[in-house]
């Protein structure tokens, strides 16, 4: 799911509904184009205790649901929420980015995302030097940069 995450707008995924979410006995899928996401744990878990927490909650079937009754969050309240938990949103994503590349060749995260193509091999140069420039660090110098 997070590759497909990753390519959303927030506008996209602030608008997703209980409709999108299916969940049969073995998977939750998220419907975020077509084919539908499938979300893998913790994700998977958090996701439907949101859905159950919402479902509960009663209004309507927005996941992210507004102050306005029948409209979804706004992107900036969504932000706001997100830095209050101390969640960087734009360190999140290029790390989530700087991940996908170390995953696959850099040219075929580049095409399917949409990204120019000189963004994801400069993510692979960056992720390289700093895997190398980690792993000459003592352990201890490691854990305080993670």
């Amino acid at each position: 799911m997070h590759r497909a995450a990753l390519r959303q707008p927030i506008t996209r995924i602030l608008a997703i509904t209980f409709d999108d979410i299916t969940h049969t006995d073995t998977d939750v899928v998220l419907r975020l184009g077509d084919p539908p996401s499938p979300v893998p744990e913790p994700f998977a878990g958090l996701l439907l205790q949101l859905v159950d927490q919402r479902t509960r909650a009663g209004g309507d079937r927005w996941l992210f649901s507004g102050r306005s009754i029948g409209q979804p969050m706004s992107d900036r309240g969504l932000a706001r929420r997100l830095r209050d938990l101390g969640i960087p949103l734009r360190l999140a994503r290029v790390a989530a980015l700087r991940q996908l590349v170390l995953e696959v060749p850099a040219p075929v995260a580049a095409h399917a995302l949409g990204f120019h193509h000189t963004t994801t091999p400069r993510q692979t140069t960056t992720q390289a030097v700093l895997g190398t420039a980690t792993s000459q660090q003592d352990p201890e110098q490691r854990n305080v940069q993670a």
